[in-house]
């Protein structure tokens, strides 16, 4: 297990991780120290608890968000797979009345011709 130092509102903090992790966790520390410093832009001074809250629960609505997204276009994917599956059925249902309309047009032209067969055309 791997240990990191990462700042975040200014305070810094030894975390533990994964081994071949740091940089993902020092990466995450940076996107929480930014939204902090954007809230301080934005509040000023509102105390370093509440700022945190504050950008805890922004992080944790774009994470909700982010799975409403997800979920829906898993369920577009999977309308998307059944429609195709649907569209094959149909095109091998169409290619085979196709294929049967052809025999059917050989099978009658072989008829014709075996009727033609004595008749020469002078």
């Amino acid at each position: 297990m791997s240990q990191v130092n990462v700042t975040i509102a200014g305070r810094t903090f030894r975390m533990a991780c994964g081994d071949g992790e740091e940089a993902h966790l020092e990466g995450l520390a940076v996107q929480v120290d930014q939204k902090i410093a954007d809230l301080r832009l934005s509040f000023g001074e509102i105390g370093d608890q509440r700022l945190t809250v504050m950008a805890a629960i922004m992080i944790a609505d774009e994470l909700a968000e982010s799975r409403r997204k997800i979920a829906a276009l898993e369920a577009s994917l999977s309308e998307l797979r059944e429609a195709s599956m649907n569209a094959e059925d149909i095109s091998a249902s169409w290619v085979n009345a196709v294929a049967q309309t052809l025999d059917r047009a050989a099978a009658r032209v072989e008829e014709v011709a075996q009727g033609m067969g004595g008749v020469t055309r002078g």
